[in-house]
């Protein structure tokens, strides 16, 4: 199965499933399915996987059993405003905690293996969704987060899951990337272009400077839509960094975020490699 399949199984999926919900602001939503199936073609085991880290995560508050495009899933309301509050007392947190759909975290995790990288490294991995699903996906998976209270959040859904990654808590635009001995890494920067210069600024020249690397990538989320600060509608947002730093893109899928629950549009997240 292509990572295009699935994102586009996962799109297809959230849209009907939004169709057929109240939005709220105080809760936000989203659902996995069950069981493999042809519209979204995850395994069977990685899905009961995902759901377990749902179920062991206190920002999930309820839960049913439903049908979408006659797949039986299970769909979950949301509360992360606690841990957003704690994020926001940091200078130097470009993205408070705002996660993507489990599902794009699967997708994500997924693309990058098939790009050939032998290592995801989170930037700002809240909840360490992303770098669990590198694990389920046989990655090498590291997890930088500042604040220590989802630190430890990621700490205790690993023990309990007992799926393993690093997490690390510190200030990514600060950390010594040397210390992980990275190889072929795929870095995913949790930052949207209206607010991510400093965070792309600090990090990317860092690790496109690490010594033994065979290659890197670096993952963006974008927008779909040109915007003034953006002079190619082909970069996403980040023309000025791709072309500062020597981006090649390799792929852009589109994946479900919370904050495109009431979108037609999802997010744009662009996979790029140092030129």
């Amino acid at each position: 199965m292509s990572c295009s399949s699935i994102a586009e199984g996962i799109v297809r999926l959230k849209k009907e499933f939004i169709k057929h919900q109240q939005l709220s602001r105080s809760f936000m939503l989203e659902t996995i399915p069950l069981s493999y199936s042809e519209v979204v073609p995850i395994t069977t085991c990685n899905l009961l996987k995902l759901i377990e880290f749902v179920s062991q995560n206190p920002i999930y508050v309820e839960s049913e059993e439903t049908k979408v495009l006659d797949v039986p899933c299970r769909s979950y309301s949301c509360d992360v405003n606690e841990y957003w509050l704690s994020t926001k007392k940091y200078d130097s947190n470009y993205q408070p905690f705002y996660p993507t759909w489990m599902l794009s975290a699967y997708a994500l995790a997924w693309c990058t293996k098939s790009l050939g990288y032998n290592e995801i490294v989170d930037i700002g991995s809240g909840d360490g969704r992303i770098a669990y699903c590198g694990n389920l996906l046989g990655l090498r998976s590291i997890g930088i987060e500042i604040d220590n209270k989802l630190t430890e959040l990621q700490q205790e859904i690993s023990s309990i899951t007992k799926v393993k990654y690093e997490t690390v808590n510190a200030d990514a635009t600060v950390f010594s990337y040397e210390s992980l001995g990275l190889t072929k890494p795929m870095i995913v920067l949790s930052c949207l272009p209206e607010g991510g210069d400093i965070l792309t600024k600090s990090i990317i020249p860092h690790v496109k400077g690490l010594n033994g690397l065979e290659s890197c990538g670096f993952n963006l989320m974008g927008s779909h839509i040109p915007k003034r600060y953006d002079r190619e509608s082909t970069g996403w947002g980040w023309g000025n960094i791709f072309d500062t730093y020597n981006l090649i893109i390799q792929k852009c899928v589109t994946l479900p975020t919370y904050w495109t629950n009431e979108q037609e549009l999802d997010t744009a997240y662009i996979f790029t490699k140092s030129g």
